[in-house]
């Protein structure tokens, strides 16, 4: 393979802009390309649905004893926004970003697995797709949670055949998403180009690396209990039935072993782009590459032991309490690396105050936010009092919302130019940005306050008599402030297509390799395949009087 330094974006061909694609090019495409566009694409069309969700949930809250949505759809809606927020919407648009861009990050023509990777993506869409089927079915989309707590999913609860879509759903699901994090381990390790090795690869590329050695770990466990649970509804199994000697806490533990590890499968990617975005909008160097490299891979490992903090209730001995409790607290230690070395990077640098770097620090601060409450439900004794409330559902999507949509929202106004050739409108990002952060402050921060007050989760209705009336109404006005900000960001989206600004082939005075190319790429990528010799190749390119190669 030909190889050769850095050259300049105009020895490659400009590519068309790929929505110009005809739809057989989009449905038979193995270009990594598109295939990170059709991710993206799908998660922006469930965040949609899923927010639609979100939103009628909040109006039935607004008030006592309303009527607006029956129970039994209350629950269905609860059942699918967790799940389509989770699988279909941040997994999806992560991992359709990475597809995108870490190939052009690491001097590659593509994926390691071209065909591999197609696959991913359509047996995830697929897998949505089956979920969604349950629409059609006899008795309608499954009201489990998106927890799917036995035996609540056993036949004697529900007897129709919508849980059996939800779990084939996400069993398809999770095939595509563990076939998509092998694509990129070996892609990471044997694509990339001359002179770039693991310690000069982006921090972008070094977490997704990590990210899917932790999916290949905890996807696997899940798709097992999808698969007793289908045993128990089909075959006459007892993994969960407690009538028959099966065991709920079984379901929890499989569940959990998944379920906290993903709030770090969807957490680490962000980190990865606010790692790519902070440098670039301070003009410095990331502070302490070397420590964030080492802090992730310590949350990676951490994170597999510290599922059963969310069953301090269930009633475990007090040593494995115990054990829960260190581990969560000490998974916050890594994390706190992460945060000091992004201020560190921000303290002193001329900063450029761009949509992109907006989300960026709107991300710093609100996941600070959602760790600390973290820490408090790490005590067991606090736990044992509002698990189950209201505080764990602020919490849960101040850390989710906080850390994964902040982060993704800042990556997408970072890359866009360079996936279309246009620049997103500034004024439309920073009316969703003011928008969407406020409406996320209004509508979670009274969520802790009601859990505290004792409000339980998962119910559709409330009495007059208790003292959560104000504070779901302050959230479901947040709610109602958050909706135009996704409204904004869909139509900024599409509208920048056609009338954006010309982007340039870097337009932010970037350091990677992904700006070396023409914007759009070409299919190719690259028209030589650069050899690097620093973790900045661009700023090398650029700065031949002062490389970084001099002091790594």
């Amino acid at each position: 393979m030909a190889t050769a330094e850095i050259e300049p974006a105009a020895t490659a061909t400009p590519s068309p802009p790929p929505w110009t694609a005809t739809l057989h090019e989009w449905l038979v495409t193995v270009d990594h390309k598109k295939i990170g566009v059709l991710y993206v694409l799908m998660a922006v069309f469930f965040l949609l649905i899923g927010g639609a969700a979100a939103l009628l949930m909040r109006i039935q809250l607004w008030a006592p004893q309303l009527t607006f949505l029956p129970p039994i759809t209350f629950n269905q809606f609860f059942t699918l926004h967790g799940t389509t927020m989770v699988f279909f919407v941040g997994m999806p648009v992560l991992i359709g970003i990475a597809n995108y861009a870490i190939p052009l990050m690491i001097g590659a023509r593509d994926m390691a697995f071209p065909r591999m990777n197609a696959f991913g993506f359509w047996t995830t869409f697929f897998g949505a797709v089956l979920v969604y089927f349950s629409f059609l079915v006899p008795g309608g989309p499954p009201a489990i949670g998106w927890f799917a707590y036995a035996p609540l999913t056993e036949n004697s609860f529900a007897r129709g055949p919508g849980v059996d879509c939800w779990a084939l759903g996400l069993i398809v699901s999770g095939i595509g998403t563990t076939t998509g994090a092998m694509n990129f381990i070996a892609t990471i390790l044997c694509m990339r180009c001359p002179g770039m090795t693991l310690r000069k690869v982006p921090f972008f590329v070094w977490v997704m690396f990590w990210t899917s050695l932790q999916i290949v770990v905890v996807m696997p466990p899940l798709t097992a209990a999808l698969t007793m649970l289908e045993f128990d509804r089909q075959l006459g199994a007892h993994f969960f039935d407690t009538q028959a000697g099966g065991s709920a806490y079984l379901w929890q533990h499989l569940f959990w072993f998944f379920g906290h590890p993903e709030v770090y499968i969807l957490v680490l990617p962000a980190f990865g782009m606010i790692s790519e975005v902070v440098p670039v909008f301070s003009r410095k160097v990331l502070f302490g590459y070397e420590f964030m490299a080492a802090a992730t891979a310590a949350i990676v490992v951490i994170s597999l032991g510290v599922w059963a903090h969310h069953m301090f209730s269930v009633g475990m001995s007090r040593t494995l309490d115990l054990f829960f409790v260190a581990a969560t607290m000490l998974v916050s230690i890594p994390t706190g690396i992460k945060l000091f070395n992004w201020l560190a990077t921000v303290y002193g640098g001329k900063l450029v105050l761009k949509s992109p770097m907006l989300f960026a620090l709107g991300f710093l601060s609100m996941f600070v936010i959602g760790g600390l409450t973290g820490v408090i439900l790490a005590c067991a004794p606090i736990d044992f009092q509002v698990t189950d409330t209201y505080f764990v559902v602020g919490h849960f999507h101040w850390v989710l919302i906080g850390g994964t949509l902040f982060g993704v929202f800042s990556a997408i106004h970072y890359w866009y130019p360079k996936v279309t050739g246009r620049m997103l409108s500034e004024r439309l990002a920073r009316w969703q940005f003011w928008l969407f952060i406020i409406g996320f402050i209004v509508t979670f921060a009274p969520m802790h306050i009601a859990g505290i007050l004792g409000m339980p989760r998962r119910i559709y209705t409330y009495g007059s008599d208790r003292p959560w009336e104000i504070w779901n109404q302050i959230a479901t006005i947040g709610a109602l402030i958050q909706a135009p900000s996704y409204l904004i960001f869909a139509y900024n989206l599409v509208v920048s297509l056609w009338k954006g600004d010309v982007a340039g082939d870097d337009p932010w005075d970037a350091w990677t390799l992904e700006w070396a190319t023409t914007s759009p790429p070409p299919p190719y990528n690259f028209a030589v395949i650069p050899t690097v010799k620093s973790r900045r190749p661009l700023w090398d390119l650029k700065h031949p009087d002062d490389p970084d190669w001099k002091y790594e």
